[in-house]
């Protein structure tokens, strides 16, 4: 890594940390996703990713445990305050959902984790290292887990992930001017890893009217939400073919125009599960040293083979995401 890169880089991590501090003094607050994008100085709408990216785990997931491992010092350390008390000052919005978390967390009630001291030993080694105690004091294993199975601090994940390989690795990346695009389009509502469906729809529509004419006709794919911080019930997307201007739509195909300008124009060649790590490896490991961040204009996927006809059953897509100078 180069020391231009590498001073790049550091300008991520900083953003990350500010948002880290920010948390760590203002856990009691109701904090937003939208101020804790402003913290960092990200745009709202890409800042989920590039935290989950580079810190390991989700920003909502990261506010929930510190919340959680605050509490459980709180009722050993402080007998006197309720455990009513101690849950809303560590900024949950009521007992009850308290007291779900507290118990997925650590695998006994916050009432008897106060009467214990502290709980058993396997569940004061989840409040102390972040891992939920669960069935026979065993962790799942979640992305940015360390070796052990002990969740890193975000800021640990940031210098951990430079020493790891990733088992996805981009072909390539390059910053690209990229045209205005016009496309048909099927929305879908639902797991992103579902979109298939509706791309069979749209191709079932596009075919009769003479619109498939491939290699000039592209398919890509339009996500509007992040899935770190949208139920997957509601995550939105669009499957999508380019077409002529003018072209007459009908019933649940709409038309819509896919701004152009700098993008960061990531190629892989990835197997179905791979995606998400995909995009992972773009935004966490190749953005913070480019000297670029992400702008709000639309991120697609890009389609560039068929999948059925690869050896492996692979995927080669471009991750296209739109980029403004840091």
């Amino acid at each position: 890594m180069t020391d231009r890169s590498e001073f790049l880089r550091q300008e991520y991590v900083a953003r990350i940390n500010r948002v880290i501090d920010h948390i760590d003094a203002h856990l009691d607050d109701d904090l937003t996703l939208g101020e804790l994008a402003d913290v960092a100085c990200f745009s709202r709408f890409h800042f989920h990713r590039i935290f989950s990216a580079m810190a390991g785990e989700t920003i909502t997931d990261y506010v929930k445990r510190i919340r959680l491992q605050n509490a459980a010092s709180r009722l050993v350390n402080n007998p006197r305050n309720s455990v009513t008390d101690i849950a809303l000052a560590c900024g949950f919005s009521s007992p009850s959902v308290f007291a779900r978390a507290f118990r997925e967390r650590f695998g006994v009630s916050a009432t008897a984790w106060r009467a214990g001291g502290g709980g058993t030993p396997d569940a004061r080694l989840s409040a102390r290292d972040g891992t939920a105690d669960r069935k026979a004091g065993q962790a799942d294993r979640k992305p940015g887990d360390a070796p052990g199975g002990h969740l890193l601090h975000p800021r640990e994940h940031l210098a951990e992930r430079r020493r790891n390989d990733m088992a996805v690795q981009a072909q390539s990346v390059e910053v690209k001017e990229l045209s205005e695009l016009h496309v048909a389009y099927i929305r879908h509502i639902g797991a992103y890893n579902r979109i298939g469906e509706a791309f069979g729809k749209l191709m079932r529509w596009a075919g009769p009217r003479g619109l498939l004419r491939f290699p000039e006709t592209k398919s890509l794919a339009v996500y509007r939400d992040s899935p770190e911080v949208t139920d997957v019930g509601k995550l939105r997307s669009d499957a999508c073919i380019t077409v002529p201007e003018g072209t007459k739509v009908d019933g649940e195909v709409g038309l819509m125009k896919i701004p152009g300008g700098k993008f960061a124009v990531g190629r892989f060649e990835i197997s179905g599960d791979q995606f998400g790590e995909a995009w992972n490896v773009l935004m966490g490991s190749w953005l913070p040293g480019s000297g670029w961040q992400p702008d709000d204009r639309m991120c697609y996927e890009l389609y560039l083979n068929d999948h059925e006809r690869h050896p492996q059953k692979k995927f080669i897509i471009d991750i296209c995401e739109p980029v403004r100078p840091l």
